[in-house]
């Protein structure tokens, strides 16, 4: 009778601990930073966010370069130009100084929505790609396995370049 209960709780035991490892979940990890920067598109998007970024910066210097002009011309013309018509000087060149702050906001209002506008697709197909990757796989999980992120431990599968590969490079 004693052999009948070991072996009945044996057996539940032993039902329940399968049980239990088949419920745990799967989980893989990946480098989405890393990914995202091994993906071509990303550095035709950077390409045209640097080309962009360096005609902004070329307009801002050259009205800068303007600018400073005016200024020294103003200043060595102002011991021959009467004190009203150096005020208005004054102002013109603190208007012009304003423009030119208000147009190096807008160029950056302008680089983040472009840099949205490119980053976005590229970010929703390397998505689509993992979530493929992860469930042709069976992982429940996929954590992001990025620098300065909360992950400690990776003993699981890297899905990097099984990602890379769905994504064709």
């Amino acid at each position: 009778m004693k052999n009948v209960k070991r072996i009945a709780v044996a057996l539940v035991l032993f039902v329940a601990a399968t049980g239990f490892v088949n419920a745990q979940s799967k989980i893989a990890h990946i480098n989405v930073q890393q990914l995202l920067s091994d993906m071509p598109e990303m550095k035709a998007a950077q390409a045209e966010l640097k080309k962009l970024q360096e005609t902004y910066r070329a307009d801002i210097q050259s009205s800068m370069t303007e600018l400073q002009n005016k200024y020294t011309q103003y200043e060595n013309e102002a011991t021959s130009k009467t004190r009203e018509e150096n005020e208005q000087r004054a102002v013109e060149l603190q208007g012009f100084q304003q423009n030119i702050q208000e147009a190096e906001q807008a160029a950056m209002q302008e680089m983040q929505k472009k840099q949205q506008e490119l980053f976005a697709p590229i970010s929703e197909k390397a998505k689509a790609a993992i979530e493929k990757v992860a469930a042709a796989k069976g992982y429940d999980y996929v954590i992001d396995a990025s620098p300065g992120l909360s992950l400690i431990v990776s003993k699981g599968p890297d899905l990097l370049a099984e990602v890379k590969k769905e994504l064709g490079f």
